[in-house]
């Protein structure tokens, strides 16, 4: 029998839910096997379609179209689109029609979704080329300077390891076309990537997952803030809470 959780757990995949709503969903799915069940279904799915769907992202304008006739199909008070298709797709139902509707859907994200997938690319890309880190110490008056005088951005840079993140140093990278400080932290055999770029009008998301990683948003004045890592979830929030705390609304420390 479903779990009552189980469209929250697509919520969840989406990035739909706030940070402790997710943080909810994490914890249940550590115990349902129905809903880890529904989990492991639906990412499997998405990584197929990523790696053997042709990408082909609509123009703004064709893009508003079809959305409008959507919203002009759907009866009044109905789920969402998309949720049907989730839960067919969960249910193992998965025709050709429902594959492009899928495909649509996956393929055609909106700006926040294009932001994800730019600040895994790079966390990603760190990871895997070795160059996590341009400047190493464990002094935040040493990579401070050095962030601002390298990518013209003074982000706050904290000396939290009585918390469990240690600071590792920083690097100049680049997320959504800017220029992005990032600063460095580990936590046990993990590293946390917490990038910061100029954003002066692009809605930001406030937490999403990809690929296993936990990603969490926030803005301060012009400044846009990305942590991104494969820790627990409640450990990620607790890093952005202490990077916020020390961060002035105006972008100063």
């Amino acid at each position: 029998m479903p779990c009552d959780n189980e469209m929250l757990v697509h919520a969840y995949i989406d990035g739909e839910l706030d940070s402790a709503r997710a943080l909810e969903i994490e914890r249940h799915l550590e115990s349902c096997i129905e809903c880890a069940a529904v989990k492991d279904q639906i990412d499997r799915m998405r990584a197929v379609l990523r790696t053997h769907a042709p990408y082909y992202r609509a123009p703004p304008r064709l893009r508003a179209r079809v959305n409008a006739a959507l919203e002009a199909q759907m009866p009044r008070r109905a789920q969402p689109w998309y949720r049907t298709v989730w839960a067919g797709a969960a249910g193992g139902v998965l025709s050709t029609a429902l594959a492009a509707s899928l495909a649509f859907f996956l393929f055609l994200p909106p700006a926040s979704e294009a932001l994800v997938d730019d600040v895994t690319n790079a966390h990603l890309r760190s990871i895997a080329s070795g160059r996590i880190i341009d400047v190493a110490s464990t002094d935040r008056h040493t990579v401070k300077p050095w962030l601002a005088s390298h990518a013209d951005i003074s982000p706050p840079v904290g000396d939290f390891t009585r918390e469990g993140f240690t600071l590792e140093g920083g690097r100049v990278d680049f997320v959504d076309g800017a220029r992005a400080a990032v600063t460095v932290y580990r936590h046990g055999g993990h590293v946390i990537n917490v990038f910061a770029w100029a954003n002066y009008d692009e809605r930001l998301p406030d937490f999403a997952t990809r690929n296993g990683y936990h990603i969490v948003f926030w803005r301060r004045g012009n400044l846009a803030f990305c942590a991104i890592s494969d820790i627990a979830l409640d450990d990620m929030l607790e890093l952005s809470r202490l990077l916020k705390a020390a961060t002035m609304p105006d972008g100063r420390e």
